[in-house]
């Protein structure tokens, strides 16, 4: 499977919507669109997973990554729009301690 990344950009706000699955393979894609905007500073980013079915620990690392580097550019980062599955991940590792992760209603799911 192959990962599609369509990004919107305002002023100081940039969104991800994410398409597919992140692994080993697709994970240098995300690297190179969600790096670049963690580093600008001040900028505040959501990364909207609601159409990702699958993440492994190659991308657990990359929203690690983003995370440190929006901290230290003193910008935000913050996923939304998880499967049971993939918010299961984040659990289990202790990610959902350190990143901000919005999460969707079930009454918007229907």
């Amino acid at each position: 499977m192959n990962l599609s990344i369509r990004h919107e950009d305002k002023e100081g706000f940039s969104i991800l919507f994410l398409e597919g699955e992140i692994d080993a393979y697709t994970a240098p894609k995300l690297r190179e669109a969600l790096i670049p905007l963690a580093e600008r500073p001040g900028q505040q980013i959501t990364v909207d997973l609601s159409e990702v079915g699958y993440i492994d620990s190659t991308g657990l690392g990359i929203f690690i990554g983003a995370l440190k580097a929006t901290h230290s550019h003193n910008g935000t980062l913050k996923l939304t729009g998880m499967s049971e599955r993939v918010q299961r991940l984040f659990t289990i590792t202790g990610l959902d301690e350190v990143i901000a992760i919005e999460k969707v209603e079930e009454e918007e799911m229907k």
